[in-house]
């Protein structure tokens, strides 16, 4: 299983891809929006997309749509991985075409119930 962790903060990257390691997954990286879509168009699709709301250059939302405006990548698992909580923006994710979100902070117990909710077997 691979994810590709989406986060502007190389230290919260490192906490996403602890976590995600430990549960089995080999991780890719990408520090914003525009090198998470450079790194789908070279490798592919992973099993799941961990997006970051907030982000320099093309935030999470920006990132969602123009994953979903690719009919090549329109199954393909997104998670947010946030500290928003606000209903409003959560619902702009949630019809942008993101699957579900982890708040932040999460333990490998929330992530684990999230992917399984996501029917992403761990």
């Amino acid at each position: 299983m691979k994810v590709l962790v989406v986060n502007d903060s190389r230290a919260m990257r490192r906490v996403i891809t602890d976590v995600m390691k430990e549960i089995g997954f080999e991780v890719l990286e990408a520090g914003n929006g525009i090198e998470a879509l450079q790194r789908l168009d070279a490798e592919g699709a992973p099993d799941l997309v961990m997006v970051d709301w907030n982000m320099p250059q093309m935030n999470g939302l920006e990132l969602i749509k123009a994953i979903r405006a690719n009919p090549v990548f329109s199954d393909l698992p997104l998670m947010m991985v946030t500290s928003e909580t606000e209903l409003e923006r959560l619902t702009l994710a949630f019809k942008a075409g993101v699957n579900d979100y982890v708040k932040k902070p999460f333990d490998k117990a929330a992530m684990v119930d999230k992917l399984q909710l996501l029917g992403i077997a761990v």
